[in-house]
């Protein structure tokens, strides 16, 4: 074009821009929200994050299953991502607390894994086939806006079922090293706890003076 010119997306292009832009705050607000739900509900701060772990890892499935599919990312794919992070966390939180009950038990952590993989296995694997069967009409469904629908079937489908066989290995993995880093920082910060003695009597309160427990 000659100098002076310049070109800019207007229209329904500028409309889809402008979408996308909010689904980036929309997929932000969705993470921040799950994890303070379940950091509420597990009374943990690492545990929602082990179980947070599995959303990164259904997008490039999700994106996998459009490209293997033929469509395209608009903004019912984008809707259906955001669909499949609600779906693909249930997984995750299932191990989870069934880890955390049998641990509480007295259970070994190892063990506890383990055992809480095979019990909360069948409930994992009803779920996803169930939904993948619900989603199985929108996908192969004909008609006026099938495109539309079609396209959020296929991100479900896809991600859900091609995340679950990574996720039902990573969360016991991921389970393992969060807990470690707790008990890692716990004994770190129960060394740096000041030994305190008590001052004696009518002596002045200084900087050099500390409490010193029964139990020291």
């Amino acid at each position: 074009m000659p100098p002076g010119y310049t070109t800019v997306i207007s229209g329904r292009g500028r409309e889809l821009e402008r979408t996308f832009t909010e689904f980036l705050w929309a997929f932000l607000l969705s993470i921040i929200f799950m994890y303070m739900i379940l950091a509420s509900l597990f009374e943990s701060l690492t545990h929602p994050l082990t179980i947070l772990l599995s959303l990164p890892l259904s997008i490039p499935f999700a994106l996998f299953s459009l490209w293997i599919s033929g469509n395209s990312l608009n903004l019912y794919s984008a809707l259906g991502i955001l669909v499949l992070f609600g779906i693909v966390k249930k997984n995750a939180i299932l191990q989870v607390d069934q880890t955390n009950t049998l641990r509480a038990q007295g259970m070994a952590r190892y063990e506890a894994s383990i055992q809480a993989n095979r019990d909360r296995l069948r409930p994992i694997l009803m779920t996803t086939f169930t939904l993948v069967g619900g989603m199985l009409p929108l996908a192969i469904g004909t008609g006026p806006g099938s495109e539309e629908r079609r396209t959020v079937a296929v991100v479900v489908i896809g991600g859900q079922l091609l995340a679950l066989f990574l996720t039902l290995v990573v969360t016991p993995v991921a389970y393992t090293f969060m807990d470690d880093f707790t008990g890692a920082f716990r004994r770190l910060l129960g060394r740096k706890a000041p030994h305190s003695e008590p001052i004696p009597h009518g002596e002045p309160v200084g900087a050099q003076h500390f409490f010193k427990s029964d139990g020291d």
